[in-house]
Order: C-alpha cells, then structure tokens, then sequence
C-alpha cells in the first residue's frame, strides 16, 4: 500500500471515527449526568453583618443621636436618685425606666444600678473596685467582673471583630460587648443555627447514602 492509500485510508477512518461519536453523542448513549440539586440561597438573617445592637461607643462614633446617653437631660445633678426595692428584693424601676429588664447575674443578683453605675456621676460608669469609666467605655466595665470573657474578647476570640486583618488596607473594630448584650439583661437568647454547606456532589451523597441531602 503506497503513501497515497494509507493517508486516504487514516483520513477516512478518522472520519467514520467522528461521524461515529457524533451520533453516539446526539443518541445520548452514554446517558444523562444527574442533575444538580439546586442550591437554596441563604437566609439573610444568617448573612447579616451587623450586631443585634448599638452600643454607646458605636452610637457616637457614628454620629447617632446620643441624647438619650445624657442622665442628667432628667435627672437633677448633685443629687442621688432613691433607689427603691420590693418585698422580694428586686428593684423598682421607675415609670421612665420600665422598659428595662433587669436580669444581670445569678439569680438576677445583680439589680442595683449603683453595681455599675456612679451615683454621684450618672454619666459615668464604675467597677466595684471604684475605677471609674465612660458609658462609651462600657467593655471595660464588663471585664471588671467578666475577666476570662473579657481576655478573650481582647485577643479576638469572643464577639464580633470586623474590618480588615491588614492594618495597612484598614481599620479593625472591635465590637464592644453591648454591641450584643443587653448590659442590664445580658444573657444571650437562643439562636437557631445556620444550615450546613451546601453539597458541590450532592448525587454521589445520593448513591452513598441512600438518600438526598440539601
């Protein structure tokens, strides 16, 4: 067979080869992959950035409306309001302060609002060993008392950090704790967990497992 014939015979070969897997492919004789599960969006409760609250620090770095920080807008300075208590111990708030729950410590032990903060400063707030602090200064307030929680919250551990790892390209915050607790009923309420991820093969889970998972 000379040069002529056994190019002739390749190309028409190749040729039957192409014409062969085109109409493999056009009968679908190999079949249909699996179809994908489609992947539901996330709730956006579970992607949303900001903080369940707006603690003082934020609120006046952010140019918020910070009048309501001012005690003295209604109480009088110089003189100490009364702090009354009920049969049961507990404090009696007053009619301008009923929204506030007060639930702070074990067995709400601590509802005395001199705990935390001056009498004789309503503006300010003081630890128990007497160190005063700024209401925009509140964390240091809370590691007075919450020392382990307030080490991990300096180094990134707990709470909420946001903004950037490197300094160069930003600034990082650090959200302070009333930011996500109420400081006078501070306990965190239940959260619902967010799903796990998504499969990228949720058909090889399929044939695994028996079953579909999303």
């Amino acid at each position: 067979m000379n040069a002529d014939a056994k190019k002739s015979l390749v190309l028409n070969g190749s040729a039957i080869v192409f014409v062969a897997l085109a109409g493999a492919f056009l009968l679908d004789l190999w079949g249909r992959p699996v179809a994908t599960v489609p992947i539901v969006p996330v709730a956006p409760d579970f992607t949303n950035t900001a903080t369940v609250r707006l603690s003082a620090a934020e609120l006046v770095r952010t140019g918020g409306d910070a009048s309501g920080l001012d005690c003295y807008v209604c109480h009088e300075k110089g003189k100490t309001p009364v702090i009354h208590f009920g049969t049961n111990n507990l404090v009696i708030l007053p009619k301008e302060h009923e929204d506030l729950v007060m639930r702070h410590g074990r067995n709400d032990r601590n509802d005395n609002c001199y705990n935390c903060h001056d009498a004789d400063n309503l503006d300010m707030l003081k630890t128990r060993d007497g160190h005063k602090s700024k209401i925009t200064e509140s964390s240091r307030l809370c590691g007075s008392c919450h020392g382990p929680t307030y080490r991990d919250w300096e180094v990134g551990i707990h709470g909420r950090t946001s903004g950037f790892w490197d300094r160069q390209r930003g600034a990082m915050v650090r959200q302070d704790c009333t930011s996500c607790h109420d400081p006078h009923s501070p306990a965190f309420p239940a959260m619902k967990p967010g799903p796990r991820p998504n499969q990228l093969h949720p058909e090889k889970d399929v044939a695994e497992n028996g079953k579909e998972t999303h």
